[in-house]
């Protein structure tokens, strides 16, 4: 049996079995969307298959170093950070190719810890396109650096005048992906193994930077592809001497880290595209136009899903080819949200916004539970933007929250995030971005220090 052909129980049960493993590999994800888990004995493994597990509840009250969270309600300190129920997902199940036959599953928490869990958002999104005839299809692709790095050597310079894999701005350059050839195969066939192919890979530009377009797949499934794709591909730079990062912008001098994602809603069957109509203007449908209606009037809403860091902010800025203001636009790239005309197969949204640091998991929660949202409220888009969007003003509802605090606030306040998402994970989610707001403002920066220390 091959990993990919796991559907229950009996089936995880089996491969174990037929592989001989001691142990198999168990993770989740967290708020932030690191990957957390560990080695887990086979007795252990086949008695949580049927009955679950039980995982500290600590990784939905801590950040993503590990500080522990003061202001939220679900865990801490006056909780004791008891266990949390955990199911293990058996068709989750993939090859880890560099273990030596090792399996590995993907688990999610249950009983209470399901409200505030990032994976659990998505599914009541999912859940919602469920009940109104839609099946959503998505793909994640993201820009990351590689540096000639380590772990030990990041530190030891202080994350400053760190060595790009590449030097100079060489923008899908063939010379490049050439010259590193084996690099870019390994990191294909690592892809392939582990079930989130990607359906391309180039060089960006800027010093070591790569773009990489995972295949699309139903929505839930590509969620999962994209979270295992950032984990794994860090791995896979650490273990050829590398360092992969996917914060949202690690230099003033470079353009940002993006996390596009591409959707489109499809019948229940999957037979045919809601989105695709020829009749149409740029073959959009009315349930198209709907659903960006909604991502535009909730993106400033919901935009601490999409920019979860400090750093994400960095990004957003005119002429960065990211966007500024909720906008829309046909083929066009200074816009937040891209309507990719095409036939009933390729017909799709590109929600530009997102960066390369968000949860997969809730960024996609976000990108489709306000598409459904305009949908459900017969909304309509503002007229498209042609042109440069960065040089146009536009509605003062389009603008964005600028900083992680304005996004966290925005949040909170916001109904419709609360009738997709609930209330439970709302306040949990928008706690934890105040705290990583707070802890920023805690820290001295060098621009502070340089700026004030002896002329002030």
């Amino acid at each position: 049996m091959q990993p990919r052909e796991v559907e229950s129980a009996a089936d995880a049960r089996a491969i174990v079995e037929e592989r001989g493993l001691s142990h198999v590999k168990v993770g989740l994800f967290d708020n932030d969307g690191v990957m957390r888990g560990k080695y887990m004995s086979r007795e252990k493994f086949f008695s949580s298959l049927e009955h679950g597990f039980a995982f500290c509840d600590v990784v939905l009250g801590w950040d993503s170093k590990d500080q522990l969270y003061d202001n939220v309600r679900y865990t801490g300190w006056h909780t004791g950070y008891p266990d949390a129920p955990v199911r293990i997902l058996p068709q989750s199940c993939r090859e880890v190719p560099f273990e030596e036959g090792m399996l590995l599953f993907l688990a999610e928490f249950a009983g209470p810890a399901e409200a505030v869990c990032p994976r659990a958002a998505l599914r009541r999104v999912l859940q919602r396109a469920e009940a109104l005839g839609f099946l959503p299809m998505a793909a994640l692709e993201y820009e990351f650096f590689l540096f000639d790095e380590t772990p030990d050597s990041v530190r030891e310079k202080g994350f400053r005048d760190l060595q790009p894999m590449t030097p100079g701005w060489f923008g899908y350059s063939m010379l490049r992906n050439s010259v590193h050839a084996e690099l870019y195969h390994e990191l294909l066939e690592l892809c392939e193994t582990m079930d989130f192919p990607l359906e391309g890979i180039h060089t960006e530009t800027g010093p070591g930077v790569v773009e990489a377009a995972i295949a699309v797949d139903r929505a839930g499934e590509a969620a999962d592809k994209a979270a295992l794709f950032k984990t794994f591909t860090k791995v896979l730079a650490q273990r050829n001497g590398l360092m992969a990062t996917f914060m949202a912008k690690w230099s003033p001098d470079y353009p940002g880290q993006s996390g596009h994602i591409h959707l489109s809603l499809r019948s229940a069957d999957g037979a045919t595209s809601a989105f695709h109509d020829p009749d149409g203007p740029f073959n959009m449908s009315e349930i198209q136009r709907r659903f960006i209606a909604g991502q535009q009037r909730l993106m400033p809403q919901l935009l601490a899903l999409l920019a979860p860091t400090v750093n994400s902010y960095t990004r957003l800025i005119p002429g960065f080819w990211a966007p500024t203001d909720a906008t829309w636009g046909v083929e066009n790239r200074t816009t937040a949200l891209r309507v990719i005309p095409g036939s009933d197969k390729s017909q799709r949204v590109e929600y530009r916004l997102g960066s390369a640091d968000a949860n997969p998991y809730l960024a996609l929660a976000a990108a489709l539970g306000a598409g459904l949202y305009g949908i459900e409220q017969g909304w309509e888009p503002t007229p498209r933007v042609e042109g440069n969007a960065y040089q146009q003003q536009h509605p003062p509802e389009l603008a964005l929250p600028r900083t992680l605090w304005d996004a966290a606030q925005a949040l909170k306040q916001s109904t419709a995030a609360r009738e997709l998402l609930g209330d439970a994970f709302v306040e949990h989610f928008a706690a934890s971005r105040e705290w990583e707001e707070r802890e920023f403002r805690r820290h001295i920066t060098d621009w502070e220090l340089e700026r004030y220390f002896e002329i002030i």
